[in-house]
């Protein structure tokens, strides 16, 4: 007679940052036995790292990833595992044939305009430059836009580089894409305004390997979890009643029976140059309609401090292109139209109902996560959701 499958306590399906956290939290925790299974032959999800072996530059596989945040409790929690450099991001566009700072302030305003406003004098510009649309409160991409910055930054800064981004006129998107784009009346280019920035020293790899070292933790790649020749599939693991935790597609768990969720996905084309830096800077924009792509990566620039380890003959640059996502793509930003949103909620109820099932990550939640945010949400739906189905 066959011997019963012996499963463990937690089975994690995607090992990105929300399944990585909760598989660390149960083993700690709890002392559970977990077992993470990844389609991917890596760990990490999208901020996996690899190191090039020509130039020595760390290549983020799936476009640049920048840690920052203004909570303590993620702050606290992922020094556990790495330790940060003081890498502070700045961003560069190219417009016309000439670089400006970002996101937009004093410098981007004076340099545009060739004056040198004061922060009041430049406030009273940007003003008049809204037109009609100053103090009003748009809820089209475009026009938030022209009300924030005023239409010429708009024009030449936000409304080719978003059209590209998202293939859609900015008229039809939401505003609430960039209701946060910042404005500094100063000349701070500092891109992000959280308390911690930086990004680990030793890569993100290593920084997620040291998560899943508990040898009460193991993980297993190249594993397709509706792959059901395999020991920890979907229906096997419910008829066993295994509590498991899932971060992907949500539309895909419930083999897209009410459609398909919409997704926008990134192509990169990678350029080589026999030089030691190509840009001066990790990333440039290229704000202009006649360059197809949106931005480029240059990733030496993010490691100055790598320096003495680098090939100066050499560099490598990744130009990234966006399009709509089909089914087999990687699905990177959602959507997020009225329709997808309902579609979603829909969805949700689907997941509600699964007694033993935790649907979470931006997979699993449709929904577009900066990394520390995925930790925060992935701390809490081990307290609050997770840990009671171990304790069950």
């Amino acid at each position: 007679m066959a011997e019963a499958m012996q499963y463990p306590d937690l089975v994690v399906v995607g090992a990105g940052l929300f399944g990585l956290t909760v598989a660390q939290q149960a083993a700690e925790r709890c002392g559970a036995s977990v077992r993470v299974i990844d389609i991917r032959d890596h760990i990490g999800g999208n901020a996996y790292s690899y190191f090039d072996e020509e130039t020595g530059a760390e290549i983020h596989k799936y476009g640049a990833h920048l840690f920052h945040t203004s909570n303590a409790r993620v702050w606290e929690y992922v020094n556990r595992f790495t330790e940060f450099t003081d890498y502070v991001h700045r961003v560069y566009a190219t417009h016309d044939g000439e670089v400006y700072p970002l996101p937009t302030n004093l410098g981007t305003i004076n340099q545009f305009f060739r004056a040198h406003y004061t922060p009041a004098e430049a406030k009273a510009l940007i003003e008049e430059q809204a037109g009609e649309l100053a103090g009003t409160d748009p809820q089209n991409l475009n026009d938030k836009g022209i009300q924030l910055i005023g239409r010429p930054l708009y024009e030449a800064f936000i409304k080719n580089y978003t059209a590209k981004q998202w293939q859609t006129d900015p008229a039809d998107l939401p505003a609430d894409i960039i209701k946060r784009l910042p404005v500094r009346y100063n000349y701070d280019n500092r891109y992000f305004k959280d308390t911690w920035e930086g990004l680990p020293k030793d890569g993100y790899t290593a920084w997620m390997e040291r998560m899943v070292a508990d040898p009460r933790i193991e993980v297993s790649l190249g594993v397709d979890f509706f792959d059901e020749s395999q020991p920890f599939n979907k229906a096997a693991l419910q008829a066993a009643g295994v509590p498991v935790v899932y971060t992907g597609p949500i539309d895909r768990y419930f083999d897209y029976a009410l459609g398909d969720l919409k997704w926008r996905t990134v192509d990169f084309k990678e350029v080589r140059y026999d030089e030691d830096d190509h840009f001066g800077c990790p990333v440039m924009n290229f704000s202009d309609a006649d360059v197809p792509y949106t931005r480029a990566i240059e990733f030496k620039n993010f490691n100055p401090e790598r320096r003495e380890q680098q090939n100066h003959e050499r560099t490598v640059v990744w130009e990234e292109y966006s399009r709509f996502a089909e089914r087999g793509d990687e699905p990177y930003y959602p959507i997020n139209t009225e329709a997808d949103k309902a579609l979603y909620e829909r969805y949700a109820e689907l997941a509600a109902a699964e007694p033993k099932t935790v649907f979470g990550g931006r997979l699993g939640t449709y929904k577009y996560y900066d990394m520390h945010n995925v930790i925060d949400t992935a701390l809490t739906a081990f307290d609050e959701q997770v840990l009671p189905l171990i304790a069950d």
